[in-house]
């Protein structure tokens, strides 16, 4: 049994990591899970190069930006992240103060962003683009992980912040706007992925893998609508942010592959497209079109065909 060690974002999609824990699906595949919520992704980031960490569930945007020298803590060398598995399309929603309605509502206001360099900030680049707004019409300031930024939002220190489920739910229910998502910009996004350094991967590929038939285990059975209770109880278990009142949104979006989970854990192509537009645009080092420099999918392959 091999213990690994994972560090994710904290949100709704680490539902069927709890689940494939909770049936015992690492286990019968030969790993055990360690799991860690990241604060931000320069943390993630710099502990997933320095090998405190094995894998990373994180957006995929952050694999390109690391690779690239793009990311928004200088580590040298530059780290051997590679995407080996999807995760999520994701939607990102702006989520606003009360009296702020629209995007461009937002000029002169500050907004709490994870990092300003990557993840999901060039996302609310383009908002703003759209919007006829200029990056320097708004204050932006980055602040950390979702509960971080939806916490600074909700206490009135700062205007806007993108979220995930369940945060997006609890801010709605609470009297947050949201004008503007990434499903509202993007016909696919690719969102959320899972990443390791290449040279960890090689020396341990059969652990690799066992996590992979894990995962796609709990995966499969979270999208299963005849498990939709269950999984409810399961994500309210292990999140107590959420309460019941909102779970069943939370669920929905979650189990939307619009909006949420990707079945089979796929790199959807047009959404690596998406991601890779946005950094040529808005990251300051020329066009990215190969995405074969920051995926591999052959550990995905095999472990699908050996489950």
């Amino acid at each position: 049994m091999t213990e690994l060690k994972l560090i994710c974002f904290p949100g709704a999609p680490n539902l069927p990591i709890f689940v494939a824990n909770e049936k015992g699906w690492f286990k019968d595949n030969g790993v055990t899970i360690d799991l860690t919520t990241t604060p931000s992704s320069t943390y993630q980031a710099e502990n997933l190069a320095n090998g405190t960490f094995d894998i990373a569930g994180t957006a995929f945007d952050n694999v390109v930006a690391y690779s690239e020298g793009q990311g928004a803590v200088k580590i040298e060398p530059a780290p051997d992240f590679f995407a080996f598995m999807g995760a999520t399309q994701i939607e990102l929603a702006l989520v606003t103060a009360p009296d702020v309605k629209t995007v461009a509502d937002l000029k002169g206001r500050s907004v709490a962003l994870d990092a300003l360099t990557t993840g999901f900030a060039f996302v609310f680049y383009e908002m703003l683009a759209r919007a006829g707004l200029q990056k320097s019409d708004v204050e932006m300031v980055p602040v950390g992980a979702t509960p971080l930024r939806w916490e600074a939002v909700k206490e009135g220190k700062h205007a806007a912040t993108l979220t995930i489920e369940p945060f997006t739910s609890i801010a709605r229910a609470q009297g947050f706007n949201v004008p503007q998502t990434s499903t509202d910009l993007f016909d696919a996004y690719q969102g959320g992925s899972f990443a390791a350094r290449r040279s960890w991967a090689k020396d341990n590929a059969a652990a690799l893998k066992g996590f992979i038939r894990g995962y796609l285990a709990g995966l499969e059975w979270t999208l299963d609508a005849a498990n939709r209770d269950e999984a409810t109880q399961i994500l309210l278990a292990n999140m107590e942010a959420i309460k019941p009142p909102v779970a069943p949104k939370v669920i929905a979006n979650l189990c939307n592959p619009r909006s949420g989970l990707t079945p089979g854990a796929a790199i959807l192509n047009d959404g690596v497209a998406t991601v890779l537009d946005l950094r040529s645009r808005y990251g300051g080092a020329g066009s990215l079109t190969d995405a074969s420099r920051y995926i591999d999918l052959s550990y995905h392959e095999d472990a699908v065909k050996g489950a």
